[in-house]
């Protein structure tokens, strides 16, 4: 059987396998006006009642616990943050739980306390659930799957196609910490310099970026495939240019070492604790002090803006003064991650 009729482990990279696999075969057949906006949480518009966001994930990370975190404190924040990315103020989740026999109870309970523990740090609650157990050798030990649902505050309207030439490209702080925190644990290496996971829930610095920046235009948080991925889909999302500047862009030593060692891009390394936002210039200033301000936004940065050229394309202006095109994520850097 030929590569192209099977699945393969590079189309659950966020990357361009990924897309073409919900286009050929789950928008084939689900397509529907919300589904096909393609955003990590729809948008519902009750009558009368004002606006939910609704997402779903499911998390697959191997090891089970890294640096900086673990798989029930990811799935929460993974969670919370596919809202926030909608300007929605996160409020329940629900929780399925696929536990392979043989698993530790012990490492239950600490997986599901850290998962208690993050949603009280995120200020949500859960509400629903599901444990299945399926036979050794099936599941890796456990995965999530979760859904969350949100309030969209009146007059905040944020969308991956929103983006207008002219906008500000800014990035709440370093990327590359998570993806590369997961392989070290997973290979057993060890570099100088702490790899930590940047894993946390984003509501409260969305809250804080949208107060002071309340025409925020894009909310996307970096994840599967990078900074890199995920500026190609909203340059592709809004059918705009996009150009950002590699020496203004946050990187730790620690992964920027770890990164030339493994022969990886940072760019396109997984990230669960920043996000991207495209804000009008006119706020751009308000919004990055916002985000300074803000725990998980102190190495915020702006990287860059959106311009009418080039639509659909990033532009990387490299430290060298040259320039190259940025492309969108083909296959599968580092597998499994989140």
């Amino acid at each position: 059987m030929a590569s192209q009729d099977i699945v393969l482990l590079a189309h659950g990279s966020g990357g361009t396998l990924s897309h073409e696999l919900v286009e050929q075969v789950f928008v084939k057949h689900l397509a529907n006006p919300i589904l096909s906006a393609l955003e990590d949480a729809s948008l519902l518009q009750l009558e009368g009642e004002g606006r939910l966001a609704f997402t779903t994930d499911s998390y697959v990370v191997r090891p089970l616990f890294f640096p900086g975190g673990d798989i029930g404190r990811l799935a929460v924040c993974g969670t919370v943050n596919d809202l926030s990315m909608r300007g929605a103020v996160p409020l329940f989740l629900s929780v399925g739980f696929i536990l392979e026999e043989g698993l530790p109870l012990a490492d239950l309970e600490r997986i599901v306390s850290s998962l208690a523990q993050t949603a009280q740090e995120a200020g949500v609650q859960v509400v629903t659930g599901d444990t299945k157990v399926v036979e050794r050798g099936n599941a890796d030990g456990l995965f999530i799957n979760t859904a969350g649902i949100g309030l969209v505050p009146p007059g905040v309207e944020v969308g991956a196609s929103r983006a207008r030439p002219g906008d500000c490209v800014l990035l709440s702080g370093a990327v590359g910490d998570h993806g590369l925190a997961i392989m070290t644990q997973r290979e057993g290496l060890q570099f100088e310099g702490a790899l930590r996971s940047d894993c946390a829930p984003l509501n409260t610095l969305v809250q804080a970026l949208l107060s002071a920046a309340p025409h925020t235009h894009v909310l996307r948080d970096p994840t599967r495939g990078g900074l890199a991925t995920t500026l190609n889909e909203l340059a592709g999302q809004s059918s705009v240019g996009i150009e950002i500047d590699e020496d203004a862009i946050p990187l730790h030593e620690a992964v920027r070492a770890a990164s030339e060692l493994l022969g990886l891009d940072p760019l396109y390394v997984a990230n669960e604790g920043k996000l991207v936002a495209i804000v009008p210039p006119e706020e751009a200033e308000a919004a990055l002090a916002a985000m300074r301000a803000h725990p998980l936004g102190s190495e915020a940065a702006l990287i860059g803006r959106v311009v009418d050229e080039h639509p659909g394309r990033v532009i990387l202006r490299t430290i060298l003064g040259t320039s190259r095109i940025l492309e969108m994520l083909a296959g599968e850097q580092l597998p499994r991650i989140c």
